[in-house]
Protein backbone atom coordinates (compact mmCIF):
# COMPACT_ATOMS: atom_id res chain seq x y z
CA UNK A 1 0.00 0.00 0.00
CA UNK A 2 2.90 2.35 0.57
CA UNK A 3 3.78 1.90 -3.10
CA UNK A 4 0.51 3.64 -3.99
CA UNK A 5 1.58 6.65 -1.89
CA UNK A 6 4.90 6.78 -3.73
CA UNK A 7 3.06 6.54 -7.04
CA UNK A 8 0.77 9.39 -5.97
CA UNK A 9 3.73 11.60 -5.06
CA UNK A 10 5.40 10.78 -8.38
CA UNK A 11 2.30 11.92 -10.28
CA UNK A 12 3.24 15.46 -9.22
CA UNK A 13 6.99 15.39 -8.45
CA UNK A 14 9.82 12.88 -8.65
CA UNK A 15 11.34 11.17 -5.62
CA UNK A 16 13.72 8.23 -5.67
CA UNK A 17 13.56 5.21 -3.34
CA UNK A 18 15.97 6.70 -0.82
CA UNK A 19 14.13 10.01 -0.53
CA UNK A 20 10.77 8.24 -0.39
CA UNK A 21 12.01 6.12 2.52
CA UNK A 22 13.06 9.31 4.33
CA UNK A 23 9.70 10.97 3.56
CA UNK A 24 7.82 8.01 5.05
CA UNK A 25 9.50 8.55 8.43
CA UNK A 26 7.36 11.68 8.90
CA UNK A 27 4.12 9.69 8.64
CA UNK A 28 2.36 7.29 10.96
CA UNK A 29 0.30 4.45 9.58
CA UNK A 30 -3.11 4.35 11.24
CA UNK A 31 -6.10 2.03 11.01
CA UNK A 32 -9.53 3.18 12.12
CA UNK A 33 -12.85 1.39 12.31
CA UNK A 34 -16.05 2.45 10.62
CA UNK A 35 -17.59 5.59 12.24
CA UNK A 36 -14.38 6.35 14.16
CA UNK A 37 -13.93 10.11 14.60
CA UNK A 38 -10.52 11.52 13.71
CA UNK A 39 -11.60 15.08 14.50
CA UNK A 40 -14.64 16.47 16.27
CA UNK A 41 -15.99 19.99 16.11
CA UNK A 42 -14.22 22.22 18.61
CA UNK A 43 -10.88 20.38 18.49
CA UNK A 44 -7.86 21.93 16.79
CA UNK A 45 -6.95 19.91 13.70
CA UNK A 46 -3.29 18.93 13.94
CA UNK A 47 -3.16 16.12 11.38
CA UNK A 48 -3.42 15.69 7.63
CA UNK A 49 -4.57 12.25 6.41
CA UNK A 50 -3.76 10.35 3.21
CA UNK A 51 -6.22 7.53 2.56
CA UNK A 52 -4.52 4.25 1.66
CA UNK A 53 -7.72 2.19 1.88
CA UNK A 54 -11.24 3.21 2.88
CA UNK A 55 -13.28 6.41 2.98
CA UNK A 56 -13.34 9.49 5.19
CA UNK A 57 -15.93 12.23 5.32
CA UNK A 58 -15.88 15.78 6.61
CA UNK A 59 -19.10 17.24 7.98
CA UNK A 60 -20.61 19.86 10.25
CA UNK A 61 -23.79 19.96 12.32
CA UNK A 62 -26.53 22.42 11.30
CA UNK A 63 -28.27 24.53 13.94
CA UNK A 64 -31.19 22.12 13.65
CA UNK A 65 -28.89 19.22 14.52
CA UNK A 66 -28.63 17.64 11.05
CA UNK A 67 -25.26 16.58 9.68
CA UNK A 68 -24.08 18.20 6.43
CA UNK A 69 -21.34 16.25 4.65
CA UNK A 70 -19.05 18.62 2.74
CA UNK A 71 -16.33 16.30 1.51
CA UNK A 72 -15.34 12.68 1.02
CA UNK A 73 -11.84 11.21 0.64
CA UNK A 74 -11.22 7.79 -0.89
CA UNK A 75 -8.00 6.00 -1.74
CA UNK A 76 -5.17 8.36 -2.73
CA UNK A 77 -7.02 11.47 -1.53
CA UNK A 78 -6.02 13.74 1.32
CA UNK A 79 -8.25 15.07 4.07
CA UNK A 80 -7.76 17.59 6.81
CA UNK A 81 -9.67 20.56 8.18
CA UNK A 82 -7.51 23.13 6.44
CA UNK A 83 -8.60 26.31 8.23
CA UNK A 84 -8.10 24.80 11.69
CA UNK A 85 -4.87 23.09 10.60
CA UNK A 86 -3.31 26.30 9.24
CA UNK A 87 -4.53 28.73 11.89
CA UNK A 88 -4.47 26.40 14.92
CA UNK A 89 -8.05 27.34 15.76
CA UNK A 90 -10.94 25.11 16.91
CA UNK A 91 -12.51 23.27 14.01
CA UNK A 92 -16.08 23.84 12.90
CA UNK A 93 -16.04 20.42 11.19
CA UNK A 94 -15.66 16.78 12.12
CA UNK A 95 -13.83 14.03 10.22
CA UNK A 96 -15.08 10.44 10.45
CA UNK A 97 -14.36 7.09 8.79
CA UNK A 98 -17.22 5.91 6.57
CA UNK A 99 -15.78 2.40 6.48
CA UNK A 100 -12.76 0.72 8.06
CA UNK A 101 -9.91 2.88 6.81
CA UNK A 102 -6.13 2.70 6.62
CA UNK A 103 -4.34 6.03 6.61
CA UNK A 104 -1.00 7.74 6.54
CA UNK A 105 -1.19 10.55 9.09
CA UNK A 106 1.20 13.45 9.33
CA UNK A 107 1.15 15.72 12.37
CA UNK A 108 1.53 19.44 11.80
CA UNK A 109 5.02 19.60 13.36
CA UNK A 110 6.21 16.67 11.24
CA UNK A 111 4.64 18.31 8.16
CA UNK A 112 6.58 21.53 8.72
CA UNK A 113 9.82 19.60 9.22
CA UNK A 114 9.11 17.45 6.13
CA UNK A 115 8.76 20.57 3.97
CA UNK A 116 11.99 22.03 5.39
CA UNK A 117 14.02 18.86 4.83
CA UNK A 118 12.39 17.78 1.54
CA UNK A 119 11.49 20.86 -0.55
CA UNK A 120 10.14 18.61 -3.30
CA UNK A 121 7.23 17.86 -0.95
CA UNK A 122 6.36 21.55 -0.77
CA UNK A 123 5.80 21.43 -4.54
CA UNK A 124 3.85 18.17 -4.18
CA UNK A 125 1.48 19.63 -1.57
CA UNK A 126 1.08 22.83 -3.60
CA UNK A 127 -0.03 20.74 -6.58
CA UNK A 128 -2.39 18.66 -4.41
CA UNK A 129 -3.95 21.78 -2.85
CA UNK A 130 -4.34 23.46 -6.25
CA UNK A 131 -6.14 20.39 -7.58
CA UNK A 132 -8.38 20.25 -4.49
CA UNK A 133 -9.13 23.97 -4.73
CA UNK A 134 -10.10 23.63 -8.40
CA UNK A 135 -12.39 20.70 -7.54
CA UNK A 136 -14.02 22.74 -4.74
CA UNK A 137 -14.64 25.60 -7.18
CA UNK A 138 -16.34 23.25 -9.63
CA UNK A 139 -18.45 21.78 -6.83
CA UNK A 140 -19.62 25.28 -5.88
CA UNK A 141 -20.50 26.00 -9.51
CA UNK A 142 -22.55 22.82 -9.68
CA UNK A 143 -24.28 23.53 -6.36
CA UNK A 144 -25.40 26.99 -7.47
CA UNK A 145 -25.98 26.23 -11.15
CA UNK A 146 -27.82 22.92 -11.14
CA UNK A 147 -30.85 21.29 -9.60
CA UNK A 148 -30.37 18.68 -6.90
CA UNK A 149 -31.34 16.01 -9.41
CA UNK A 150 -28.65 17.24 -11.82
CA UNK A 151 -26.17 17.25 -8.92
CA UNK A 152 -26.95 13.60 -8.25
CA UNK A 153 -26.54 12.61 -11.91
CA UNK A 154 -23.23 14.46 -12.14
CA UNK A 155 -22.04 12.82 -8.90
CA UNK A 156 -23.15 9.41 -10.18
CA UNK A 157 -21.21 9.87 -13.44
CA UNK A 158 -18.07 11.46 -11.98
CA UNK A 159 -17.78 9.38 -8.77
CA UNK A 160 -19.51 6.03 -9.40
CA UNK A 161 -17.38 4.21 -6.78
CA UNK A 162 -19.06 6.22 -4.03
CA UNK A 163 -22.52 4.89 -4.85
CA UNK A 164 -21.40 1.33 -4.08
CA UNK A 165 -19.50 2.16 -0.89
CA UNK A 166 -21.16 5.15 0.79
CA UNK A 167 -24.56 4.82 2.52
CA UNK A 168 -27.37 6.65 0.73
CA UNK A 169 -28.05 8.96 3.70
CA UNK A 170 -24.45 10.27 3.50
CA UNK A 171 -24.70 10.84 -0.24
CA UNK A 172 -27.95 12.71 0.40
CA UNK A 173 -26.19 14.81 3.05
CA UNK A 174 -23.37 15.59 0.62
CA UNK A 175 -25.85 16.62 -2.09
CA UNK A 176 -27.96 18.67 0.32
CA UNK A 177 -31.13 16.61 -0.03
CA UNK A 178 -33.10 14.31 2.22
CA UNK A 179 -32.54 10.55 1.88
CA UNK A 180 -36.19 10.27 0.79
CA UNK A 181 -35.71 12.76 -2.04
CA UNK A 182 -32.52 10.99 -3.14
CA UNK A 183 -34.47 7.72 -3.20
CA UNK A 184 -37.09 9.36 -5.48
CA UNK A 185 -34.36 10.60 -7.82
CA UNK A 186 -32.81 7.13 -7.96
CA UNK A 187 -36.19 5.47 -8.64
CA UNK A 188 -36.87 7.95 -11.43
CA UNK A 189 -33.46 7.11 -12.91
CA UNK A 190 -34.33 3.38 -12.95
CA UNK A 191 -37.61 3.98 -14.79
Amino acid sequence: MLEQFKHHINKFVRVDEEEFAQILTYFKRQQVQKKHSLLTEGQVCKTNYFVLQGILRKFFIHQKGAEQTTEFAIENWWMTETFSYLHKTPSEFSIQAVEATELLAIHQDAYDELLDKHPVMERYFRCVYQKAHAAAQMRMKFIYGHSREELYHNFRKSQPEFLQRVPQYLIASFLGVTPEYLSEIRKKNLS
